[in-house]
C-alpha cells in the first residue's frame, strides 16, 4: 500500500496489463502442490537450500542478482508444469490476483517452446491457458488476450517450428492475439528473429519485443527498424536516445513498464531511476505492469504504489497513463471505449469524493 492520498483511486483505477508472464505467476504454494500432483521431486536442499520449503523459495525470490538468476528459478518452476489443468490453474490464480487489482483488460505472455522442449505438447499449453482466459472473460469480466513469445535463447529454427505449428491459432481459431519476444536479452539482439516477424507482419499479426531492459538502447531501435514491432516491453533504455524516444513518441508506440521488475533484477536501484517521469514529459506512452508477479512478490497494485510513492504523481498523470494503457491495447474499439467510460467513472468518483472531505 503506497502512503499517497491517491492510493484508493489507484485501487479502484481499472488497469489494463500488457506484459505479464503467465509462467511467472507461478507462486511456491502452488509449485509444491504442482509437484504433489505429477509427482516430481522438488531440488534437493542439498543442491539448493531454498527449496527447504515454500516460505523459503519465496525468501530467495527477493534475492535475485541478475535477469539470468531469476530465469534459472522461473525454468525450474516450469518444470513442473504437465497436464492442462495445471496451466489452467496456474492462468486462473494469476487472473483472481488480477481481479482483486482492478485488471479489466490482460493481455498475457506464454512460452510454449519452454514446454515443447520438455515434452509436453503445444496442445496442452493451449489448452489449459486457453480454459483459464475464457474463464477469465465469463467469471470475472476481465478481457483476455494470449501472447505466444518466442525464446531468445534457443536456436531460431526451434522458434520458426513453433511458429508454424501455432499460425492456425492466430487465424482460424482466434486463440491468439500476438508475438513476443523474451528470455535472456544480452547477446540475443532481436534482429535474429526478424523473418518470423516479417512473416507475421505480412499476416497482420500484433507484435512485440522485449527490449532495451539488461539491452542496450539499439536492440530497442532494432526491434522497431528490423522487426517493426507495435509495442516495446520494458524500455527502460530509451531515453539513452532522445532521437528515438521522440520517435517513439511520435508514432505512439507503447511501452510496458515493469517497475519493479526492474529493481528485483538490479536494473534500477529503485524506482525512482526509471525514466516515468522523462516519458511523461516527452510525450511516451507506457503501461505499468508486474512482469514475474509470483518470482518478484508483487502484482500491479504493488507496481502502481511503487511508483506513485517514487514520484508523487497527480491523477491527471495517472488518467494519462490509463489512456495510453487503453490505446496501446490490442482488444477493439468497443471494448476500449467500455474501459475507457469505467476510468472516467472512477477518475469522477474520486474528485467528487475529494471535494467532499
Amino acid at each position: 500500500m503506497c502512503k499517497s492520498p491517491l492510493h484508493p483511486f489507484l485501487l479502484a483505477l481499472p488497469k489494463c496489463e500488457h506484459h505479464i508472464h503467465l509462467e511467472g505467476a507461478l507462486e511456491p504454494s502452488l509449485l509444491y502442490t504442482l509437484a504433489a500432483r505429477n509427482d516430481i521431486a522438488l531440488p534437493s536442499t542439498s543442491d539448493d537450500p531454498s527449496f527447504a520449503s515454500s516460505s523459503t523459495l519465496l525468501d530467495r525470490y527477493n534475492r535475485f542478482t541478475s535477469l539470468d538468476d531469476f530465469l534459472h528459478y522461473y525454468f525450474i518452476g516450469m518444470s513442473y508444469l504437465i497436464k492442462p489443468q495445471d496451466f489452467e490453474d496456474l492462468a486462473w490464480s494469476y487472473f483472481q490476483r488480477a481481479k482483486a487489482d482492478g485488471v479489466v483488460h490482460a493481455e498475457v505472455f506464454f512460452d510454449p517452446q519452454a514446454h515443447t522442449n520438455r515434452g509436453v505438447r503445444y496442445e496442452t499449453v493451449k489448452e489449459g491457458f486457453g480454459k483459464a482466459c475464457k474463464r477469465a472473460e465469463e467469471e470475472l469480466g476481465i478481457s483476455t488476450k494470449l501472447i505466444l513469445c518466442f525464446l531468445r535463447h534457443l536456436p531460431f529454427k526451434e522458434a520458426q517450428s513453433m511458429w508454424k505449428e501455432a499460425q492456425a491459432d492466430f487465424f482460424d481459431k482466434a486463440l491468439l492475439a500476438g508475438i513476443g519476444l523474451d528470455s535472456t536479452e544480452k547477446g540475443f539482439p532481436p534482429a535474429r528473429w526478424k523473418a518470423i516477424y516479417d512473416e507475421a507482419k505480412d499476416a497482420g499479426i500484433r507484435r512485440t519485443a522485449h527490449a532495451g531492459e539488461e539491452g542496450p538502447v539499439e536492440y530497442i531501435r532494432e526491434a522497431l527498424q528490423e522487426c517493426h514491432v507495435e509495442r516495446i516491453d520494458h524500455g527502460i533504455k530509451l531515453d539513452d536516445d532522445e532521437e528515438l524516444m521522440k520517435e517513439v513518441a511520435e508514432r505512439n508506440i507503447l511501452v510496458t513498464m515493469c517497475p519493479l521488475s526492474n529493481v528485483k533484477l538490479q536494473c534500477v536501484k529503485h524506482v525512482g531511476e526509471l525514466p516515468i517521469r522523462k516519458f511523461l514529459d516527452s510525450g511516451v506512452q507506457f503501461s505499468i505492469n508486474s512482469d514475474d508477479p509470483a518470482y518478484f512478490t508483487s502484482y500491479i497494485q504493488d507496481n502502481y504504489c511503487a511508483v506513485q510513492d517514487a514520484f508523487e504523481l497527480s491523477i491527471e498523470n495517472w488518467c494519462g497513463i490509463a489512456e495510453a494503457a487503453i490505446n496501446g491495447s490490442w482488444c477493439d474499439d468497443n471494448r476500449k471505449e467500455v474501459i475507457r467510460n469505467q476510468v472516467n467513472k472512477a477518475a469522477n468518483q474520486y474528485q467528487r469524493e475529494a471535494q467532499r472531505r
